[in-house]
């Protein structure tokens, strides 16, 4: 694992909800970032911001898991942001399984906090 040690974190910064994502995130890192998806979409902050600038690869049971959370903050009438900048492997994990398109993007936390 060329990107560290999988870390998951979960804050609350303006009003939104900012679930990080640092190092390469696989299938073993899942369930946290699930947990923490549900959470966001069951309550707190209006919107959550998943920053994915700090992890240069996620595998396809993250995207799953984030396409979930995409349905479920939508069917609570919330706002689930990507933020970036993406690094090349997530980038085209999005763009190859066209996944892209169902996700709001931001180029930075800052953007995505209000876009």
């Amino acid at each position: 694992m060329t990107g560290g040690k999988a870390v998951v974190t979960t804050t609350t910064e303006r009003e939104a909800t900012v679930i990080r994502l640092q190092g390469e995130v696989d299938e073993d890192d899942t369930p946290l970032l699930a947990r923490a998806l549900g959470q966001a979409a069951q309550g707190g902050p209006p919107r959550t911001v998943v920053d994915l600038s700090g992890t240069p690869f996620v595998d396809s049971s993250v995207l799953h898991a984030l396409l979930a959370a995409q349905r479920a903050h939508a069917a609570r009438g919330r706002v689930l942001v990507l933020a970036g900048p993406l690094q090349t492997a997530v980038r085209r994990l999005l763009d190859v399984t066209g996944a892209a398109h169902a996700f709001r993007m931001a180029d930075s936390l800052a953007t995505a906090m209000t876009c």
